[in-house]
């Protein structure tokens, strides 16, 4: 699977891109949509912060709710900084923005692997107003530990976190986060996180509101189940997202071996590599007590390697 369609909403509001220079039409009212700023990938005619340059004329920022960054140009060669550098510029002008994306880009502008990202954390630091913050790509990301008092959704997609930055996600404070979705990946793509980097995560001790944990997309989809078996913020969660990775037996059963999950609204275990037995353990276990339990989409193992076998994440380069 890859990303093969742009964002069609955030925030509940729908995306509507922002022209490009030259085309006319009529644009909506500022705070009833999500703007999507994009330049082309290849030979732009802008940059992108010319882009928002030419935005903040045509709109009044001052009612902006929602935005979305797409291409920045040659994502797998340029970063994002100048795209952060550009809104940081424009904090003051933005007052009303509650949530931002960044990177809303598809396989054809640039594999998820490949979007080269920076240090985020300056649009945290600078825009205490967000309620939801999203960034797709883990190449060259950078995320020290911050702390914001508004946040409630914060969402990492990759193809592969690196294990600094889930440490600095992890040392973050954030006591309004409602929902936490991280694609951890693959070690092909610099998923080199460990169940030890989530520690903090799975204390809870920094995420009090936390009420949705998705620790997904992850080729050690079995060692995180391991260590939610008895993680403390399991039990305050309404649900929990193991999707998109590897999870086999081995994971499934620590999970039915460890603490009660009876107390979850939704289980979502879709694309894994469970049998029959445990898909059924997990049945008997769980709908009985009305957890909504998603196990579609079984992974299809592969053993053309010399007989090894070779389990995959939805979601690599």
């Amino acid at each position: 699977m890859t990303v093969n369609q742009h964002l069609d909403e955030l925030y509940g509001l729908p995306s509507f891109t922002f022209p490009e220079a030259g085309q006319a039409g009529d644009l909506p009212e500022p705070e009833t949509v999500a703007w999507r700023l994009s330049v082309d990938v290849y030979d732009p005619d802008e940059q992108w912060p010319q882009v928002f340059a030419r935005f903040a004329r045509a709109v009044d920022l001052t009612r902006v709710r929602a935005l979305i960054v797409g291409a920045w140009g040659e994502a797998y060669e340029r970063s994002s900084k100048e795209v952060v550098e550009a809104m940081v510029a424009a904090r003051d002008r933005l007052p009303s923005l509650r949530a931002l994306f960044l990177g809303d880009m598809t396989y054809e502008e640039s594999e998820i692997s490949w979007i080269t990202q920076s240090d985020v954390t300056p649009l945290l630091e600078n825009f205490p107003g967000l309620r939801w913050f999203g960034v797709r790509g883990g190449n060259g990301l950078v995320f020290p530990p911050v702390r914001h008092e508004s946040l409630e959704t914060l969402v990492v997609e990759s193809g592969g976190l690196g294990a600094e930055v889930v440490r600095g996600i992890a040392a973050s404070d954030f006591p309004a986060l409602e929902n936490l979705d991280l694609w951890l990946g693959s070690d092909w793509y610099g998923g080199d996180a460990e169940p030890g980097d989530l520690e903090r995560i799975l204390a809870g001790t920094r995420l009090p509101s936390l009420r949705y944990l998705a620790l997904r997309n992850s080729v050690i989809q079995d060692r995180i189940a391991e260590a939610l078996a008895g993680a403390p913020v399991v039990a305050r969660l309404d649900v929990l997202d193991l999707s998109m990775g590897t999870l086999s037996d081995e994971g499934a059963a620590a999970l039915l071996a460890g603490q009660p999950l009876t107390h979850l609204r939704r289980l979502d275990l879709h694309h894994h590599y469970l049998g029959e037995e445990l898909r059924s353990r997990l049945r008997e276990a769980l709908e009985p007590a009305g957890v909504e339990l998603d196990l579609d989409d079984a992974g299809a193992e592969s053993d053309e390697d010399e007989g090894e076998i070779h389990r995959y994440i939805a979601v690599a380069e």
